[in-house]
């Protein structure tokens, strides 16, 4: 995967989450879940939407201690 599509998919994810001080909403640990699509549903992806959901889930399993 290209360092650039990883950063840009990965700043989104993270965007997405970004609180301040108590604030609703948690930290992206506390409110991401692993994507775990079925075999049809990856078939069905373009390989930019399955590389978006490998970097969300490899961005998981070292943040958070996701495990496949």
């Amino acid at each position: 995967m290209k360092p650039v599509v990883l950063a840009a998919v990965l700043a989104a994810a993270l965007a997405g989450c970004v609180t301040s001080g108590g604030s609703p909403g948690g930290s992206f640990c506390e409110t991401a879940r692993p994507q775990r699509p079925s075999r049809s549903e990856i078939q069905a992806m373009t390989p930019a939407r399955q590389r978006e959901v490998l970097a969300h889930n490899e961005f998981g399993a070292k943040a958070c201690g996701w495990r496949p």
